[in-house]
């Protein structure tokens, strides 16, 4: 034990060290500034308080999962895996915050969450969803058509035609529910369930459309309501102008007086609503009552009460005017839309998750209920037909009475079917029916205004998500909101001015169905949804909501397309079209948005499954690929080295960027996922199908070792190494040349091709910061004289793969690189860099010939060369890189030139052999070149500069003691010996002499591909090796030196 003046003090229970605040927050007390004492848990009252408050390690809690800007609450940040499990560097709490960085103070953590901000007033399920689905989906169609199709289909019929839009609507309402209950709901209804489910692209496109659809719904509504009053009007012998105009301004004022009464607070749309339903409820019980009360004067229009006569003539169908059950059917399905009115507002509902599923579906059972009750009543108590004249009454009894008038005492057969009244001939029969006939069409008009209304604020709350997305750019001034409750008043305008334009026209026959195929369309993609979100199996997809089944969703998303086919198939072809477009659109644009849709789920699942199947999966010589680990450091400081292997992998083989990160672990291991994330990025926004793939190693060979072995997935890895040429061997240490050409043969040993890459301006462009600033800045201002490039040299390249194939590796600071702009052309006006004290100096002439060579594989390579130099064969790889090239858009116009080896006495043949192996492997070329003078002795000078060149590597053991040059070669291996240089002394000559060949017959070629010559392990030192690369590879225009594995690579058997 010990005193409390101790300062801070931590307790051991069960091999947890738990500090307390003391030692937490104190930094006095002895010379480490902690005392750590052990007290008895039992005694100490510091166990009696609430578990998780006496650690940094925070216990679950839902304000750790919310978004930054949640509706509910605040996000508060845990404890950084970094804070628990890093060499404690600072003090553990300081100034509140657990080591030191953003994060949620301690005695804050019980008052975080924050209720609904004062003043927004919520909808319940009751009036924000049952109430606003029922008076969207009782519309006119259950006053004025519900009879007509009784008449046309029958009882037994109409009821089947109920049931089938019932079936549609009720999958989309368990879909509904599933999505909804799957996470937390905001606001944009349909749009807003489609777009985090299916991701932008569907939810883009629908959201459009279906903000559109109910702006246009408003209009027909609106249309519909005032048609009513105009048959009133004119009843009365009052209109205004004429009918159509008389429509158009009704129409149209009574848009406004909507849009404005839409402004009023919350609680009066509640109350307002629930008068509507209320109306509407009166006026379906006002006809129920009048079906018990047949008065004589109602009987000539052929009601008659209930009668078992009238049900079974009415049971079955009597198809009129060129009428089918499709198109009675596709007549009565608009009457079932409006199950989304409540999950359209679901950022108003105060619990969305709840509200919507039992709302939605309640809704649909309680409408089809009253729709099925109301065509049954309808068709057992009025007949088809009915003159409506009292003189047809019949005194005396008929022979061979068969209707159920007839049998009722009643002739109504002089009208032969077209008569005024009845089921097929009067579309006021539930007015005539009714006990009070005005209530009917008060409930007419209530259900016209409350759907008209309901659109109008489904249009823009739509709208407003759809904006705030910012899916397409040109709209997001629509996402701005007003008020406390964010109202889109912006939305509100455009929704009126749409609407009003249809209300104008006064003619929606045409656009009605296009609007009921845009509803469908939602419904079918919610549908789709649910199945692609489960046939997607991905572990975020857990709805609330149990009672849905994917295979369910996927033949509601069928029967939605079959119905848009059935109510009108141009209007289903036109909506195809639309969203489609739309889809192809917001595809290409590429949002930046990740909201972990169920498409992002079945890429990975399909990649997943696809990679497993392709593991069984044997190889064959014509299905190989060139799958390239391209060590590229961070990909951007090497933009030639990552473009040119591009070009002849892309949507061919595996591209891999490999990245060797060196120096203290620590530090390197922290920033690996930074990276991994940063660089990625990199590749996919300059269109790289690539993989960037950082590795930590104690030095480059290892790296190189771990990438080899571990790179890749099953099938789908690596089997080509490529570096860039390392083009300051002679300046750098030679263990780096020694782990470089180490390099090579532990690629060698693992069965890998190798491709070394020489540009002679080099390919590292790290120590130039600010290319991105340099490359944008000349193609805004052509004729800007000055561009700046700032250069840090703070930065030194040891702790990165930079230093290895750099052309200039002393300093690095990776920068971002711009692709080029299409016309391909290159910076060439003076350029300037910034020097240590800010002052402005011109940028170096090879520097800015590096820059314009680090561009030169983006643009297009025009009508030149591609010079093979296959001189050794190597299973193929050499030919297959070039033909690859030559099947790429910018290298198409490339002819093929192949350089082989041979004898002079036989060149013509050795011309056709190879003539027929390129025309068995279907490789087109533009000439081959039979080189004869091969072995000839190179030029002396050239010989002399080789010489040169390798002099300090060479060891001279001759000159020396035995045992002092056993020591020096054993302890730098590099150096050359006079045995190994005269023993390989013919192979030096080669490669000096096909440098002297390359220059006379390549030195205008776009690129040159060549044999790699191989050194053997153990027998070659590395500075001979480099030398040989040097003299090969100089002063040329971009070479690839090429060595496959020795497998064949190409095959003309079919």
């Amino acid at each position: 034990g010990g005193g409390p003046e101790g300062g801070g003090v931590s307790f051991q229970n069960g091999g947890d060290t738990v500090l307390s605040e003391g030692s937490l927050h104190s930094g006095c007390g002895g010379p480490g500034g902690h005392h750590h004492y052990y007290y008895d848990t039992h005694t100490n009252t510091y166990y009696l308080r609430t578990f998780g408050h006496n650690t940094m390690d925070a216990v679950p809690r839902i304000d750790h999962y919310r978004h930054t800007a949640a509706d509910l609450g605040e996000k508060l940040i845990r404890p950084s895996l970094a804070e628990l499990h890093d060499e404690l560097d600072k003090e553990p709490f300081e100034d509140g915050y657990a080591n030191g960085e953003e994060g949620t103070p301690p005695g804050e953590t019980d008052a975080t969450y924050i209720p609904e901000s004062k003043g927004i007033v919520k909808f319940g399920w009751i009036k924000g969803v049952l109430v606003r689905c029922m008076l969207n989906i009782w519309g006119v169609m259950l006053f004025i058509r519900l009879s007509w199709i009784v008449g046309q289909a029958g009882i037994g019929l109409s009821v089947l035609v109920i049931g089938m839009a019932t079936v549609v609507t009720t999958i989309t309402g368990l879909s509904t529910s599933a999505i909804a209950t799957n996470g937390f709901v905001k606001g944009g209804g349909a749009y807003y369930l489609i777009s985090r489910s299916l991701g932008p692209e569907f939810g883009g496109a629908i959201g459009l459309i279906f903000a559109f659809a109910n702006a246009v719904a408003v209009a027909m509504y609106v249309v519909g309501f005032a048609e009513t009053v105009v048959q009133l009007l004119q009843e009365y012998g009052a209109l205004m102008l004429d009918e159509m105009n008389d429509i158009r301004i009704i129409g149209a004022i009574t848009v406004l007086v909507l849009l404005l009464g839409d402004h009023m607070a919350v609680e009066c749309k509640k109350k307002a609503q629930i008068v509507l339903l209320v109306i509407l409820l009166l006026a379906i019980g006002d006809f129920i009552i009048g079906t018990f009360i047949p008065l004589d004067s109602k009987t000539v229009k052929g009601f008659f009460g209930y009668k078992a006569e009238i049900f079974s003539e009415n049971f079955g169908p009597d198809f009129r005017e060129g009428e089918t059950f499709f198109t009675v059917f596709a007549i009565f399905f608009p009457a079932a839309t409006g199950i989304l009115a409540g999950a359209n507002i679901s950022g108003d509902l105060a619990d969305p998750q709840s509200a919507i599923p039992k709302g939605t579906l309640l809704a649909i059972l309680i409408t089809t209920l009253v729709y099925i009750g109301i065509a049954v009543s309808v068709g057992s108590c009025v007949v088809r037909d009915a003159t409506g004249n009292i003189n047809d009454t019949i005194i005396t009894e008929l022979k061979n009475c068969t209707t159920a008038a007839c049998k009722l005492n009643f002739d109504f057969s002089s009208c032969q079917k077209k008569c005024p009244y009845g089921l097929l001939n009067d579309f006021q029969v539930m007015s005539m029916v009714s006990g009070f006939a005005p209530l009917i069409s008060a409930g007419i008009f209530s259900a016209t205004l409350s759907s008209a209304l309901a659109s109008l604020v489904s249009a823009p709350k739509i709208f407003q998500a759809l904006c705030k997305d910012n899916i397409y750019p040109g709209l997001l001034m629509f996402a701005k909101g007003y008020g406390k409750n964010n109202e889109p008043l912006r939305g509100y305008i455009l929704t009126f001015l749409i609407a009003l334009g249809f209300i104008l026209i006064a003619e929606l026959n045409v656009i009605a169905p296009i609007i009921s195929n845009f509803f469908l369309a939602s419904y079918a993609l919610i549908n789709f949804s649910v199945f692609h979100a489960s046939l997607a199996k991905s572990p975020g997809w857990r709805p609330a909501f149990k009672y849905y089944n994917m295979w369910v969703s996927l033949v509601g998303a069928i029967l939605c397309c079959i119905v848009m086919f059935v109510i009108n198939w141009w209007a289903a072809l036109l909506t195809y079209v639309i969203v489609l477009g739309l889809y192809i659109y917001v595809t290409y644009k590429k949002p930046d948005v990740n909201w972990g849709s169920s498409t992002q789920a079945l890429t990975y699942l399909n990649a997943l499954q696809h990679s497993v199947r392709l593991s069984g999966v044997e190889d064959h010589v014509k299905n190989f690929r060139p799958q390239c680990l391209v060590m590229t450091g961070a990909p951007n400081s090497r933009p030639a080295l990552v473009h040119l292997v591009h070009a002849f992998t892309k949507n061919v083989g595996l591209m891999v960027c490999g990245h060797i990160r060196m120096g203290p672990r620590r530090q390197a291991m922290k920033e690996l996922s930074t990276d991994l994330a940063k660089y990625q990025r990199w590749l996919i926004k300059n269109k790289m199908k690539a993989f960037y793939a950082p590795v930590h190693a104690e030095d480059l060979r290892d790296g190189g070792q771990y990438l080899m072995q571990a790179a890749g997935l099953g099938r789908m890895r690596p089997n080509t190494l490529v570096v860039g040429f390392k083009k300051d061997w002679r300046q750098a240490d030679m263990r780096d040349v020694e782990i470089y050409i180490n390099l090579f043969h532990d690629a060698f040993d693992i069965q890998y091709g190798v491709v070394v890459i020489r540009l002679k301006e080099g390919l590292d462009i790290s120590h130039l910061q600010g290319q991105e600033e340099l490359l944008s800045s000349q193609e805004k201002s052509p004729s800007s004289k000055d561009v700046v490039v700032n250069v840090d040299y703070s930065k030194k390249s040891d702790t990165d793969t930079s230093k290895a194939f750099s052309p200039s590796s002393s300093e690095k600071t990776p920068g971002l690189h711009k692709e080029e702009e299409e016309d391909g052309k290159a910076p060439t006006q003076p350029l300037l860099k910034k020097d240590s004290k800010g002052t402005r100096t011109p940028l170096n002439l090879t520097d800015q010939r590096l820059l314009d060579a680090s561009s030169q594989f983006q643009k297009k390579q025009g009508k030149n060369t591609i010079d093979v130099w296959w001189l050794f064969d190597d299973g193929g790889l050499t030919l297959l890189i070039p033909y690859l090239l030559t099947t790429k858009k910018k290298w198409k116009d490339c002819k093929i030139r192949v350089f082989i080896g041979g004898k002079i006495n036989r060149i013509d043949h050795d011309r056709r052999a190879m003539a027929t192996l390129l025309s068995k492997f279907r490789i087109d070329f533009s000439d081959i070149m039979v080189l004869g003078d091969i072995n000839t002795k190179p030029k002396k000078e050239n010989i002399a500069a080789f010489e040169e060149m390798i002099e300090p590597y060479r060891l001279h053991e001759d000159d020396k003691d035995q045992d002092i040059a056993e020591k020096l070669k054993e302890d730098e291996p590099w150096r050359i010996t006079d045995n190994e240089l005269e023993l390989y002394k013919t192979k030096s000559y080669r490669q000096i002499r096909l440098n002297e060949l390359l220059k006379e017959h390549s030195s205008t070629a776009n690129i040159i591909v060549m044999s790699l010559p191989v050194a053997r392990k153990g027998a070659v030192s590395s500075a001979l090796y480099m030398a040989w690369l040097e003299a090969l590879s100089k002063d040329l225009p971009p070479i690839l030196l090429v060595r496959g594995n020795h497998q064949s690579v190409l095959t003309f058997y079919s």
